[in-house]
């Protein structure tokens, strides 16, 4: 097929939906009800998400009820400035998004992530052009055995290819088994529980040394995670580092750091 003309490829491939869809149409990927094209969801369902973008903190991302003016940051960010450069989230973690968010993370929902990806492209565009490398929050190795992969590295892949931005996901390690993060009941004990727990090896440091590089997760809560790898990879000289994460918290009093 590679020796066919391009635009007799995209009429088989064309050809090819139209037969699959017919044998197997594409169904909402959060309801199961039928949907127009593959890797999608449905009107009903998009209009439970709540997309994030401005009005919003320049540099957290934290969404403001009404425009504050241009650069201006939240109070956390303020009081507390954090680790990263900036930070954008593509939805609110709540009840609109959580099933699917859940399913990705927990139930082997790999089929969600071109749709998730394109999403977390849309919301960090505008912050991308300067940046080298993506960077995937790693799992423990015990927790890689037992889920058999790693979400922010599927959501960093499919960024890469929609950004051009190439993906090291090997350069950060996270060389202490924690508890997860969801069984804290403190910011202050999600703060101390990743303390120290991830690492860049020397022989892995060259490769972000000077760059501006982007963490990629699917979750932000308080943010001691992404502080904690940002930390971790600014200490081995990387440039910059912003993150981008799937889905965030969104309160009132939203703390990151």
């Amino acid at each position: 097929m590679s020796n066919l003309p391009v635009n007799v490829q995209q009429m088989i491939r064309k050809a090819g939906r139209v037969v699959l869809d017919t044998i197997l149409p594409p169904l909402c990927l959060k309801c199961r009800e039928p949907v127009s094209q593959p890797h999608a969801i449905c009107g009903a369902c998009w209009r439970e998400i709540r997309f994030l973008s401005a009005p919003q903190c320049v540099q957290c991302g934290l969404p403001f009820p009404h425009a504050l003016g241009v650069d201006t940051k939240c109070a956390a960010c303020l009081s507390r400035p954090p680790s990263f450069g900036w930070l954008r989230s593509a939805v609110a973690y709540d009840d609109g998004s959580r099933d699917l968010v859940l399913g990705f993370k927990h139930a082997d929902r790999l089929e969600v992530t071109p749709l998730f990806a394109r999403w977390l492209f849309s919301a960090a565009r505008e912050c991308l052009g300067e940046v080298d490398v993506l960077v995937p929050v790693p799992l423990h190795w015990k927790r890689m055995v037992l889920r058999r992969y790693n979400q922010a590295t599927e959501l960093a892949r499919e960024v890469g290819k929609l950004s051009g931005i190439p993906i090291d996901a090997s350069v950060l390690v996270r060389s202490k088994a924690t508890v997860s993060q969801g069984e804290m009941t403190s910011a202050r004990a999600r703060l101390k529980n990743v303390a120290r727990a991830f690492t860049v090896m020397d022989k892995c440091g060259k490769r972000v040394r000077g760059k501006n590089v982007v963490l990629v997760d699917d979750v932000l809560t308080t943010g001691a995670t992404v502080n904690a790898c940002c930390k971790t990879l600014l200490r081995s000289g990387a440039r910059s580092v912003s993150v981008v994460t799937l889905a965030r918290v969104v309160r009132p009093l939203n703390l990151v750091g």
